[in-house]
């Protein structure tokens, strides 16, 4: 396995766990404890984890950006839950317009069945994945592409979303806070969002159950803006009243 390999995985792990045990992944990836702690001193390094006694934890994950190869391949179950519920509330002959989310890549799979929907994504993966899809029309927000996120942004991004209304809009998060809303955890992203809620007739946010009670970096919009909320399990019972008592129906 080559290192960059290993270290996508350890990541995986830190994103899941929140924590990783040197002795635990040498045993698994068949390597030495010093080569393991080397990865974790490059993941220090970066940003994604702090070294600590024997392990390493991550740091706090609402607040930086994994790479997409990394975020497409961490809570995969969740994600293909959410992903299903989602498809079940998309009807043929809907205009979309959906974010560079991962979760958003496993929804695009499940509505492959559906006919003549209109996609407008700012996801160079959905893009791809769609390339040969004859009866959908997709259309690409263009803009600057964000390098390891496989995603388009910036002004002419946000001017082409701006320029369209959608029936239905589908958009990640990283955290969501009773009292700040929606948040994400750049600048860039979360501006993309607001336009695309913005936009949008429907407002659907697909978050896994880990982003409730917590805040990101740059706040998205009030949760009140936010129409249907879509998770892989059941809330906490204050979610349930907060959702009820604000008009927002909750799926999982």
């Amino acid at each position: 396995m080559l290192a960059i390999e290993r270290r996508r995985k350890i990541i995986s792990k830190l994103a899941v766990s929140g924590k990783v045990i040197v002795a635990e992944l040498a045993k698994e990836f068949d390597v030495t404890e010093e080569t393991i702690r080397r990865d974790l001193e490059k993941l220090d390094r970066e940003g994604i984890a702090s070294k600590t006694y024997g392990g390493a934890v991550s740091k706090n994950s609402s607040a930086i950006d994994l790479p997409y190869n990394v975020r497409e391949n961490v809570n995969v179950e969740q994600k293909q839950r959410i992903a299903e519920k989602l498809a079940e509330l998309i009807n043929d002959g809907e205009r979309l317009l959906v974010d560079s989310s991962s979760t958003a890549l496993y929804l695009i799979k499940k509505l492959k069945d559906k006919k003549d929907l209109t996609i407008i994504t700012n996801s160079v993966k959905i893009l791809l994945e769609l390339a040969d899809k004859q009866d959908w029309t997709v259309l690409s927000t263009g803009g600057t592409l964000k390098k390891g996120a496989l995603s388009l942004g910036g002004s002419s991004a946000e001017k082409m979303i701006n320029s369209y209304h959608v029936d239905t809009a589908v958009c990640s998060c990283k955290g969501l806070d009773m009292t700040l809303g929606v948040t994400d955890s750049n600048e860039n992203d979360s501006m993309i969002k607001q336009a695309m809620i913005c936009s949008a007739e429907r407002r659907i946010l697909a978050l896994d159950s880990e982003k409730f009670d917590k805040k990101s970096f740059v706040r998205i919009c009030d949760i009140s803006d936010i129409d249907i909320i879509v998770t892989d399990s059941e809330p906490e019972e204050k979610w349930l009243t907060f959702c009820g008592e604000k008009k927002i129906e909750l799926v999982y």
